[in-house]
């Protein structure tokens, strides 16, 4: 067996259980032993180009912000005990395991007083006292331990796995008061969630951030204990800098009741990761935020209302082909509204808009010229009521030019419709061409 053992400094800016799934990308042996992280790469460092190049992308794959210390050794407390000696700047001797000091055995920490006095400075020392006399006089941990590193014993450990959900809490170094300081702190279970997403190979949907208020009533009125907010994307992400910038844009629209002092970061949705395809071609790599994370983003900032997409509705009349519904609110399945005609302009708007007639002709900015024309339409039969104010379309269309808006979409109501009750011909605008 070959083991490396890690350790970060206490400002890593990570939770331990993020630091144990990072390492699961280079075996699936991996376990915490006190302040150490132990990977066990025997059966795999051939995969990765040898040992050299294992500790190599150990230390460029890093995800702290703080150095990592790494070893190797035959077994878990070699390792371990080599982690500790390099800790304090010491180097380890070539006699392993029977040279190293004492104290960097974990077993050996209740009893570095006794066994000093009885002249034990090394593993080595405690080795060699008698067996049985060892086993009374201390527990059997100490001597299981010294089996475990001259490999008598097997060196068994409980592995890490990825959990199913993510879900980690965090406590806050001081009382937030603010958006930008649960931001902040917030950032570092981010980082803890993207971990997990690449070990699962899944994309983030639904997160829900939750924080604990540190009080209970403030001024007379009583405080639910946690308040929450919830992160929706169109897509599943892997890309935690689009998640902050929706994360911090909701907590700017959210009032803290009272000071938090602690976080709590879960999924509540995920869904499988494709990965994202890339091209060789320049024109391929285009800059910028893509559409739907710029949807996201606004939505979170101006309120879901405020963003809106058109969806086809199944209706012949123009003003009633598409619906405006909330960007962020409308299933999955659901498309933007497509014109099927190609005479169809862009922008249809809500409500027709009656146009001045002068001398017989239509008006909007200036005298309307028609180009093309008549579209003849007859439809809304099925689903007009009289007293609701709904009727049938019965018009003619024409694509005509503004002076100074330049190409439009007008009708006129034939002298059929229902509403004509006068014979002189109506006009109203439709739409508006880019």
């Amino acid at each position: 067996m070959h083991w490396i053992a890690l350790r970060w400094s206490p400002e890593s800016g990570l939770p331990r259980d993020a630091l144990g799934w990072w390492a699961l990308q280079f075996t699936p042996r991996v376990t915490w032993l006190d302040e150490g992280l132990l990977l066990e790469v025997s059966a795999c460092e051939r995969l990765w180009g040898g040992r050299l190049s294992l500790m190599r992308q150990i230390s460029a794959s890093n995800p702290s912000e703080a150095p990592v210390q790494r070893v190797q050794g035959a077994t878990s407390l070699v390792a371990l005990a080599r982690l500790r000696m390099f800790a304090r700047g010491q180097k380890p001797p070539a006699d392993v395991p029977a040279a190293l000091p004492l104290d960097t055995l974990s077993a050996a920490q209740p009893h570095l007083d006794v066994l000093a006095r009885l002249g034990c400075q090394t593993w080595g020392d405690v080795a060699a006292l008698p067996r049985g006399g060892l086993a009374r006089r201390f527990d059997t941990t100490l001597r299981t331990a010294l089996d475990i590193a001259w490999g008598l014993r097997p060196d068994q450990h409980t592995w890490l796995t990825l959990p199913d959900v993510f879900e980690q809490k965090l406590e806050l170094p001081a009382l937030a008061e603010t958006a930008p300081e649960l931001m902040w702190s917030a950032n570092r279970l981010l980082s803890a969630l993207q971990i997990w997403l690449r070990g699962r190979q899944r994309g983030a949907v639904a997160l829900e951030l939750e924080w604990t208020l540190d009080l209970r009533r403030l001024n007379g009125v009583d405080l639910p204990p946690h308040q929450h907010i919830t992160v929706r994307t169109a897509q599943p992400t892997q890309d935690m800098a689009h998640l902050r910038r929706l994360m911090s844009e909701k907590l700017a629209l959210t009032q803290l009741a009272a000071p938090a002092s602690w976080l709590r970061l879960r999924t509540l949705e995920t869904a499988s990761w494709a990965g994202a395809s890339t091209s060789f071609l320049p024109e391929d790599s285009r800059k910028g935020d893509k559409l739907h994370e710029l949807v996201e983003r606004l939505s979170a900032r101006l309120g879901a209302q405020q963003v809106l997409v058109p969806v086809t509705q199944a209706d012949h009349r123009p003003e009633a082909m598409q619906a405006w519904q909330p960007a962020l609110g409308r299933p999955r399945a659901a498309k933007p509204a497509l014109q099927p005609d190609g005479l169809y302009p862009p922008w249809l708007l809500r409500q027709p808009l009656p146009l001045e007639i002068r001398g017989g002709h239509p008006y909007y900015r200036g005298k309307l010229r028609r180009l093309s024309g008549p579209q003849r339409l007859e439809a809304g039969w099925w689903g007009g009521k009289e007293e609701e104010g709904g009727h049938p379309a019965v018009r003619d269309y024409y694509i005509a030019e503004s002076p100074e808006a330049g190409l439009v979409w007008v009708y006129r109501e034939r002298l059929s419709a229902p509403l004509a009750l006068d014979q002189a011909p109506r006009w109203y605008l439709q739409g508006l061409y880019a």
